[in-house]
This record gives structure tokens, C-alpha cells and sequence, in this order.
């Protein structure tokens, strides 16, 4: 299992087209503006679906007017393309739900 850290990550990041995306240590985190928290709630649904369909499980947190998520592979401490994946399907879901991400401070 590969597993990206530092420029790798980044290169990784670039490569899969996850610009919601930035690394940070050893994950990979995102803020999505919901705007309200009906919309993120249902986006959090969404996503809690997937996990379990993948048997990989982020960190979420929700709030009233946003989504941030982290996703790390915990048995190997870094990321890897199994986060990558599931970025991408979250990244989906935002892109359906006509829901922006914030920018990386």
C-alpha cells in the first residue's frame, strides 16, 4: 500500500485532481461551506454511507455553517489511496450538492 506524506502527498493531491483537498501531517483534510445545517447533515449522511461501504472511516466535523473532514489510514499512519478515494467521493457528493469548499487557510 502506498503511502504519501509531504511532497508526495501534494504531488498525490495534484495528480488525483482533489484541489478541495491540502495535506496536513499525516492526513488530508477538507471544509465544505453547507451553508445551513440541514444541507450538512445530508452531506454528512452521504459520506458516513460511503465510509461504511469502504470500511475507511474519517474524522467529521459538522457545524452550522460547515463540514470539515480528515481522513488518515490510521493502521499505517499516513495517507493512502485508499483516503485518496474516498476524498474523491466526497469531493462527488460536494460537487452534486452544489456545495463549496472553503479554502485552506
Amino acid at each position: 500500500m502506498t503511502e504519501y506524506t509531504g511532497h508526495t502527498l501534494t504531488d498525490a493531491l495534484e495528480a488525483a485532481g482533489l484541489t478541495d483537498w491540502r495535506g496536513e501531517d499525516e492526513t488530508i483534510v477538507a471544509r465544505y461551506a453547507t451553508g445551513d445545517f440541514a444541507t450538512g447533515l445530508e452531506f454528512v449522511n452521504r459520506i458516513g454511507a460511503a465510509a461504511e461501504a469502504a470500511n475507511h472511516h474519517p474524522d467529521i466535523t459538522l457545524t452550522y455553517p460547515s463540514v470539515a473532514i480528515t481522513l488518515t489510514s490510521h493502521d499505517t499512519g499516513a495517507v493512502t489511496d485508499r483516503d485518496l478515494k474516498l476524498a474523491a467521493r466526497i469531493s462527488n457528493f460536494a460537487a452534486e450538492a452544489d456545495i463549496a469548499a472553503e479554502q485552506a487557510p
